[in-house]
């Protein structure tokens, strides 16, 4: 069985360079282009879907979809996740990364984006849609680190991906930087310390092969 992932196509806000995390930015034209390119990739792979999976946030939504349709598999269920959504980046969100730079310096920026184990500034309410109504708000964060995300993401694959690869279905799923770095991590059993080696770059297909009782046999790219 094979599991593909891929980060959405370049978003608005990679191109103007500041924070998303769970604001609900589109893709650029660019982003839309490599999300077709990336289906392309996989029908000429001969790679076919039983199942997709997407955050519930349309930059996901979109490179899901123009990946379906490119390889020719639209009709494909998707199954929408808060767990697949990217880093809740707290009082970051939003912010251009170089203000931030310029106001807390490199170092600390850092620290934010990539540590682990230190969350960014928390915010003090959330200010989201009702797509998040039907959740206990316990499971809402006000920010997250590297860690927080991993959290939420294992569940997410235990729960909802096993079980399916143990009934011989191929999947795609479709996430962020961040929250695919997270399976990744949790996927090949990278050291926590070593996060910073996975690269995860927009609309690039990583394609995962597992036995019937959905244990990883190789990462074939």
């Amino acid at each position: 069985m094979k599991v593909v992932l891929i980060r959405h196509g370049e978003s608005e806000a990679n191109f103007e360079n500041y924070w998303t995390g769970w604001l609900d930015v589109s893709l650029t034209e660019k982003g839309r282009q490599q999300a077709w390119v990336a289906g392309e990739q996989i029908k000429a792979m001969g790679i076919t879907f039983d199942f997709a999976f997407a955050s519930v946030l349309q930059r996901t939504i979109i490179t899901c979809d123009a990946v379906l349709e490119a390889s020719n598999q639209l009709w494909v269920p998707v199954h929408k996740t808060w767990r697949l959504n990217e880093r809740h980046y707290g009082q970051l969100v939003g912010v251009n990364k170089d203000v931030m730079v310029a106001q807390y310096g490199k170092e600390q920026v850092q620290k934010w984006r990539r540590g682990y184990d230190e969350p960014p500034l928390y915010v003090e309410e959330n200010d989201f849609d009702r797509r998040y109504d039907s959740l206990d708000p316990r499971l809402i964060p006000k920010g997250e680190n590297l860690g927080m995300v991993v959290a939420r993401v294992v569940p997410f694959w235990q729960d909802q991906v096993v079980p399916l690869l143990k009934d011989h279905k191929n999947i795609l799923i479709t996430g962020h930087g961040n929250s695919l770095r997270a399976l990744v991590k949790y996927l090949e059993d990278v050291p926590k310390d070593d996060m910073d080696t996975i690269d995860i770059p927009n609309a690039q297909p990583i394609i995962y092969e597992f036995d019937s009782q959905a244990n990883l046999i190789e990462r074939a790219i």
